[in-house]
């Protein structure tokens, strides 16, 4: 049923964080360190995979395609949250809101799908070594990775073209710091019944799927592993995987935070410190797991550093 008052919304009221004014610097320094050292480390890691020719392999090429989802992930929120703190103004238009969704849940997907996509990498790598280079060819590695995007973003456009859709009659105010999906849909006043539909069923197929895509990997890998006679064999075979998995663990434990967290009050901060923790550390941590469990990759950097000096 259509609301009888209903007026045409130009902006919505990002809560964010602290009311407190006088605890505004101390946010903002802290958002923007995390912001310049997740951009920085991400761009370094790429710039690392692609100047190396020692690096130009799968593992790495779905790696720098990570890195560079991570750093546009983190740079669909914290720059407009860092502005509306510096101007103490926290709106931000409808239009803005929208494309914020958009692009949030294009580079989140296409994080979700890379990570499944590196697994099966690793599968193909300890499992079937003699056919690595047959299997994951230049060819596969592209079609991989634009597939991923593809899904993210018929998804995304979908879920956008819907919330498009509806009508915000007084209640403008998210409380979350960045326009969040599942907060904008608690403040429509029209049906959302067709949203959250897509919502779930989606979630699910991004969350459910990929991830028992990784375990079904993982519980491959382990096994060929442990069937390695040399403890030396088994520690080389694990080490190429134990930067990718903390990493997953990662992703996945804090986004399982959020989910867990949105049932929760819209002025909870839980649901708030889950989402920095999923949309901002774990972009922020990703380059120092690869960098510092990874010789290759340590090499590639000091090659880059040497050249700077």
């Amino acid at each position: 049923m259509e609301p009888a008052n209903q007026t045409i919304i130009s902006e919505f009221f990002l809560l964010g964080f602290s009311q407190d004014s006088a605890h505004q610097p101390l946010v903002f320094g802290m958002f923007l360190s995390m912001f310049m050292v997740t951009v920085f480390g991400n761009a370094l890691i790429t710039l690392a995979i692609i100047s190396d020719s020692h690096l130009h392999t799968p593992m790495y090429f779905f790696l720098s395609n990570l890195s560079l989802a991570d750093i546009c992930f983190t740079s669909t929120t914290i720059p407009k949250m860092l502005v509306n703190i510096q101007s103490q103004n926290k709106s931000i238009t409808y239009a803005g809101c929208i494309t914020q969704m958009y692009f949030f849940m294009v580079f989140g997907g296409m994080d979700t799908f890379l990570l499944t996509v590196m697994a099966y990498d690793r599968f193909v790598a300890i499992c079937y070594p003699l056919h690595y280079s047959v299997i994951m060819n230049p060819r596969l590695c592209g079609l991989l990775v634009l597939v991923s995007l593809f899904i993210s973003l018929l998804y995304s456009l979908m879920q956008s073209l819907l919330t498009l859709r509806l009508s915000f009659c007084t209640n403008w105010i998210i409380h979350h710091f960045y326009c969040e999906l599942a907060q904008a849909l608690k403040i429509a006043c029209s049906d959302t019944l067709i949203n959250h539909i897509l919502l779930y069923i989606v979630a699910g197929l991004l969350g459910i799927v990929p991830f028992s895509g990784i375990i079904f990997s993982y519980t491959r890998i382990i096994s060929s592993i442990l069937r390695i006679p040399s403890s030396d064999g088994k520690y080389k075979a694990f080490s190429t995987c134990g930067s990718h998995l903390s990493v997953v663990s990662l992703f996945y434990g804090t986004g399982l935070g959020v989910y867990l967290s949105s049932g929760t009050s819209p002025s909870s901060w839980k649901g708030m410190v889950a989402s920095v923790m999923y949309t901002v550390i774990t972009p922020m941590l990703n380059p120092f797991i690869y960098s510092l469990r990874n010789r290759d990759i340590q090499r590639a950097l000091q090659r880059i550093l040497r050249r700077a000096l």
